[in-house]
């Protein structure tokens, strides 16, 4: 089993990738986006070998515009580099999907880092004495 089909698929269909070269060419993705990353595969029966942007290492969804008959956005990774993304305007949804999926993570990893550092504090020596000292 991948790892798409382990996690919850939130959206699939196309979108088109503007390519890194100097050309800059608009490339047809068949993407899915599931609750931890986005799966970009050149073909769609997705038996090319995909490119995964996990959610991790996406800061935000940017740049936000529609024109025509395209919906423009900027994915930025957290170590700055950019990414353009277009949609056609029927299917504009993907850059709201995407956000929402990212702030869904972003919660469940605070929730998860809040839990494993209480749970350090419990586990500490001196947690009973800490505790106490911050009693009234």
């Amino acid at each position: 089993m991948s790892a798409v089909e382990i996690c919850q698929v939130l959206k699939e269909g196309e979108l088109e990738k503007r390519s890194d070269n100097l050309l800059q060419f608009w490339k047809r993705k068949t993407c899915v986006l599931t609750t931890d990353s986005l799966n970009l595969y050149a073909d769609s029966q997705k038996k090319s070998k995909g490119k995964e942007l996990k959610l991790q290492t996406i800061k935000k969804v940017d740049c936000v515009e529609r024109t025509g008959k395209f919906v423009y956005f900027t994915i930025v990774t957290t170590d700055n580099k950019e990414i353009d993304f277009r949609c056609p305007d029927e299917d504009s949804c993907w850059n709201a999907v995407i956000t929402m999926a990212l702030i869904d993570f972003q919660n469940r990893k605070a929730i998860q880092d809040f839990k494993s550092r209480q749970e350090t504090e419990i586990t500490s020596p001196g947690h009973q004495e800490r505790r106490l000292a911050r009693a009234p």
